[in-house]
């Protein structure tokens, strides 16, 4: 059979099976089942596949008729231009998440005009101290490791309550060449992390309700670790817990960055009433995405 042949009757079946964007999934799993680019596929049309390569293509068109997400099966997501290793320990991160980290990088940013700023103004002002930052939640290193790679002198900390996601997470800085950048613990939120540390305390926790689960994509919730999606009844449980555990982590004046849903927007806003500068920033589709929040100068916690 040839490829142009396979990756017609691939597209059918996922149809037929009814899988989101057929012609993406067909084609992102012949190139994983032949190790090649997209370019190969369009360039190639009339190679023959072996029968073996017939047979592996097989299995992984047959997994994703049945849910099995595509990342799962090639054991790859790419995020913020990073190759990433994911398994069904891990949550599959999503190009959204993106935004939590321009929106950490753009405070950063921010901060270090300021006191380039200051420095010009006050002869003898002391060099801007080493940022410290902490990943909660890190599942995959998604964050952890895009905030690595664009700040290079920040020490980030990434932690997990699955020692199965951080063992995940620390491949994927190996093959980054930045595990001597990372420290990773197992923790539950914040854990024993020492008080007032941090500068940013960034997050992708759970946020979907068990009451919403209807209404959340089958494969997420069949396949994609259940701990990582849904944080309790309302949705609101594990955020509930990482605010004044954040608040006892930052520094003052350091920020607390995560992600939410839309649903859940006004409910969040009421729990950081008490905090400087709060703000819910929308994703590319008008949708509430990303928290921002910024403790005291004057809370010690």
């Amino acid at each position: 059979m040839q490829l142009r042949q396979a990756l017609n009757a691939a597209i059918e079946r996922l149809t037929s099976a009814h899988v989101p964007s057929p012609r993406m999934n067909a084609e992102l799993l012949i190139m994983f089942t032949l190790d090649c680019e997209r370019a190969y596929l369009y360039a190639h049309p009339e190679r023959v596949l072996t029968a073996d390569e017939r047979r592996r293509y097989d299995e992984a068109l047959a997994r994703r008729a049945t849910g099995v997400p595509a990342q799962y099966i090639t054991g790859h997501q790419e995020f913020w231009g990073l190759d990433l290793i994911v398994s069904p320990a891990v949550l599959i991160p999503r190009p959204e998440t993106e935004r939590v980290v321009e929106t950490v990088l753009a405070l950063v940013a921010s901060a270090e005009t300021q006191q380039n700023q200051d420095q010009r103004q006050r002869a003898g002002a002391p060099a801007p101290r080493q940022l410290r930052i902490v990943d909660v939640g890190t599942g995959s290193g998604a964050i952890a490791l895009a905030l690595a790679m664009e700040l290079p002198t920040a020490e980030i900390f990434a932690t997990d309550v699955s020692a199965e996601a951080l063992e995940v997470a620390r491949s994927n800085a190996a093959r980054h060449n930045l595990t001597s950048r990372i420290k990773f613990c197992v923790a539950d939120l914040l854990g024993e992390l020492p008080a007032g540390s941090f500068d940013f305390v960034v997050s992708n926790p759970p946020y979907v309700g068990e009451s919403e689960e209807d209404s959340v994509q089958l494969e997420v919730r069949k396949f994609e670790p259940r701990h990582a999606v849904f944080a309790g009844p309302t949705g609101m449980e594990v955020i509930e817990r990482l605010i004044p555990q954040a608040r006892a982590a930052l520094r003052p004046g350091g920020w607390l960055v995560f992600e939410i849903s839309g649903t859940i927007a006004d409910r969040v806003r009421h729990l950081l009433s008490d905090w400087n500068e709060v703000e819910i920033r929308n994703d590319l589709q008008g949708i509430a995405r990303v928290v921002v929040a910024k403790k005291n100068y004057t809370s010690v916690f």
